[in-house]
């Protein structure tokens, strides 16, 4: 398992797609939290936050996690190195598990430089240290279960097809419905309980709760057994060639 973690990661980097996603990742953020005009600029609301992170970030990630795990199982089954991998004496979850956990340390790699946007509104609010450091902390556990739920949803996707493109749409377009498409659903629906329940589906209401600052342990079950679904899927489908 540990080979084929290392072995994934060293091909992020090895294709520069690692780069190209931490690059694009910050210069999308940054772009709109320092230098875009209008109300999600820091300097121009006047705010000590930084909310328009956490606002874009979800909506960047949409993309550039699929574009990350898209290659996982899409490029072994196109080339036909899924069988040896198959063969080796890890186990079906152990290989799902070291791809996603790669997934996951190109998430956090791209997530640690916006640290310094925290740091330079403490450091610029006045007085000194006027942010809502326990909601920015929130923020950033929130943003993290969302990013591993998408790259999930990526890996599971990735296991059903040998077309990397159709993995990359299909992905971005399940991400996106399991982040505001229960959201859509629920204006739709003319029941109230029915409403609380279908919003509560979607990673949107998770996050937001997240956000407040406050680790409610029913946003971490959520998140928890919502990258558990997808990576069981993805473990299933790759023992189903075992069944052919």
């Amino acid at each position: 398992m540990y080979s084929i973690y290392i072995k994934e990661i060293v091909s992020f980097f090895a294709s520069i797609t690692g780069c190209v996603v931490i690059i694009v990742f910050l210069a999308l953020t940054g772009w709109f939290m320092w230098l875009n005009p209008g109300e999600f600029n820091i300097l121009d609301s006047g705010y000590a936050n930084i909310d328009t992170l956490f606002f874009i970030a979800p909506w960047v990630f949409l993309f550039l996690i699929p574009a990350i795990t898209m290659r996982s199982f899409a490029e072994e089954r196109k080339t036909g190195t899924i069988e040896l991998l198959l063969t080796y004496p890890t186990g079906e979850m152990q290989l799902v598990v070291a791809k996603y956990f790669a997934a996951i340390t190109l998430i956090l790699l791209s997530l640690t430089p916006c640290l310094v946007y925290y740091f330079t509104v403490y450091f610029i609010g006045n007085p000194v240290g006027n942010i809502d450091t326990g909601g920015v902390w929130g923020s950033f556990v929130g943003l993290f279960f969302l990013a591993s739920a998408y790259a999930s949803i990526g890996i599971f996707v990735s296991s059903l097809t040998d077309s990397q493109i159709v993995a990359f749409i299909v992905s971005a377009v399940l991400c996106f419905f399991v982040y505001s498409g229960f959201d859509g659903i629920a204006l739709l629906s003319p029941l109230k309980p029915v409403n609380t329940f279908l919003v509560s589906m979607g990673i949107n209401e998770h996050y937001k709760s997240l956000s407040r600052g406050v680790i409610d342990l029913r946003d971490l079950i959520y998140f928890v057994a919502l990258i558990s679904i997808f990576i069981g899927g993805a473990r299933l489908k790759l023992q189903s060639r075992r069944w052919q």
